[in-house]
């Protein structure tokens, strides 16, 4: 079922996206992108993405700030894209105008004080004395040919405690050169409730004027605020990639846009294929990690884990919605864990071209339970070494292992204590070693020893990590052994490098004995 804004208002309106992630999302604790990152990241923004408009600085920042403004603004001019260039600015003057001037741009987000408590105590000043500033302001940028859009900072209080101030301030810039005004939430304190009270108030008070709206996400609820905002009329929203920004952050690009265009069947210019790829780009530039379950982007989001739901999916997509994961450029992944199912699996074979017998399925079902218990996640790519580990494991094997122990403490050699059974009959030694799989192996060719039985010799040793090198990765251990003038190999499965390689052991003791 689609959005119930969707099907209350039959609206039709392009939504206008700017996105403000080099300046509101650089805002973010630790973030600081070097100036070919942002240049890289407005291309990505403009040219991948199809945003409306980009804020890309605010002025006045540093040396440093106008340079790359500068760099991008040349860029911009040459690809056409100059008049979706946008930075912020302030009411000082002819400053900022310069600043923004100078570095070749010909947008300026003029930041004006959108509550009355702000323009007394911060500023300092009357309402009287704060619009005769920002028309000032206006006059200038009429006369160099900037363009500007008004912020009305702190706007969210200014309805909540003097509704009064904030008309008073468009009632006398409604008919300037003014192309947009912009609402923020500025300190996050709106839900969607008041969100959609007070754009509602501005849009039947003014239906002419041009509104964005700017959430902020403190309460968690900026999406939600962002829908309220867009259900009450609104023409344009602010996002972040991945909701970078100050605090909790900003309204999530990738979020908003899947809103916009399922739940209320609304347009954007957005490429959603492009939103995954530039998502993981700012990510590696900004170093703040996209959450798994981040919705739209997050590694886990189009991930089934649960058994059931894979066999919902096998039966007419039971458990589909409409955020398809091929829209965003990716692929839906059937977890392998502690609760998959066989239907899990399955599906996953299938991916790969692999077919098993029954009675294979039923050893791979149990195995991924038992390595599930022991660990995250298991990928696709581990399923090939879990088949190979159960199709040379054999049941009637005369060498078993009974129970080790394994002790490494700083400044000591590891030590092992193995007990092994052959033929049903236990033996058990102990001894040190250079690592803990040496001081395993030195402990149970004592028991060899003892028994007077041949030693194989171990002539190499090979370690995978079978899923890319991801941290709970399993760990396939490969042992070449030398014995009686044959070479051969085995090997061995596990979380835990060293039980793998113990396992890789046994099968080649037990290989011995069939020899």
């Amino acid at each position: 079922m689609k959005g119930i804004a969707a099907q209350t208002c039959n609206d039709t309106r392009m939504i206008e996206i700017l996105d403000t992630t080099l300046r509101d999302g650089e805002q973010t604790s630790g973030v600081s992108f070097a100036s070919d990152e942002k240049l890289h990241i407005v291309r990505l923004l403009l040219e991948d993405l199809n945003v409306n408009r980009v804020e890309i600085a605010s002025a006045k920042v540093s040396d440093g700030e106008f340079a790359t403004v500068q760099k991008i603004a040349k860029w911009a001019d040459a690809n056409g894209y100059i008049d979706k260039i946008e930075v912020l600015g302030f009411v000082d003057g002819t400053v900022s105008l310069d600043w923004v001037r100078d570095a070749g741009c010909k947008v300026m987000n003029l930041l004006c004080k959108g509550s009355l408590k702000h323009c007394r105590e911060q500023l300092h000043k009357t309402p009287e004395q704060h619009l005769a500033d920002i028309l000032q302001v206006l006059k200038t940028a009429a006369q160099r040919g900037i363009a500007i859009n008004i912020y009305l900072e702190d706007w969210s209080n200014g309805m909540l405690n003097s509704p009064e101030y904030v008309f008073y301030l468009i009632d006398n810039l409604r008919d300037t050169n003014i192309k947009r005004f912009m609402l923020p939430d500025t300190l996050g304190i709106l839900n969607p409730t008041s969100t959609g009270e007070f754009c509602r108030q501005m849009l039947a008070k003014y239906p002419h004027l041009h509104f964005d709206y700017h959430a902020h996400n403190d309460y968690d609820l900026a999406v939600g605020n962002v829908f309220a905002a867009v259900h009450a009329g609104v023409q344009g929203i602010h996002t972040t990639v991945n909701g970078l920004g100050e605090r909790a952050g900003n309204a999530p690009l990738a979020s908003v846009i899947a809103m916009l265009h399922d739940q209320m069947e609304l347009k954007t210019n957005i490429a959603e294929e492009q939103l995954n790829t530039v998502s993981r780009i700012v990510e590696s530039y900004s170093g703040v990690r996209i959450p798994n379950n981040k919705p739209v982007i997050g590694e886990s989001v189009f991930t089934q884990c649960a058994g059931i739901h894979a066999d919902g999916d096998n039966k007419n997509n039971l458990y589909y919605n409409d955020l398809l994961p091929e829209r965003f450029g990716r692929a839906r992944e059937y977890a392998l864990g502690k609760t998959s199912g066989k239907a899990n699996i399955k599906k996953n074979l299938e991916a790969m071209g692999i077919e098993v017998s029954d009675e294979v399925m039923k050893k791979i079902v149990a195995r991924v339970i038992e390595l599930g218990d022991r660990k995250e996640i298991i990928t696709q790519n581990d399923l090939p070494y879990i088949i190979s580990d159960i199709l040379h494991t054999d049941s009637t094997d005369t060498i078993r292992l009974v129970n080790y122990s394994l002790s490494l403490t700083y400044g000591l050699r590891p030590t092992a204590a193995v007990r092994i059974a052959i033929d049903g009959k236990e033996y058990e030694r102990s001894a040190p070693g250079d690592g803990q799989y040496h001081a395993f192996s030195k402990a149970l060719w004592k028991i060899y020893t003892q028994l007077n039985k041949p030693i194989p010799k171990l002539v190499d040793y090979n370690v995978n990590i079978t899923s890319g090198g991801r941290t709970d990765a399993l760990v396939h251990t490969i042992i070449s052994w030398e014995f009686a003038d044959k070479l051969f190999k085995t090997s061995g499965l596990d979380s835990d490098q060293t039980v793998a390689a113990i396992k890789a052991t046994f099968k080649m003791l037990n290989l011995i004995e069939k020899m």
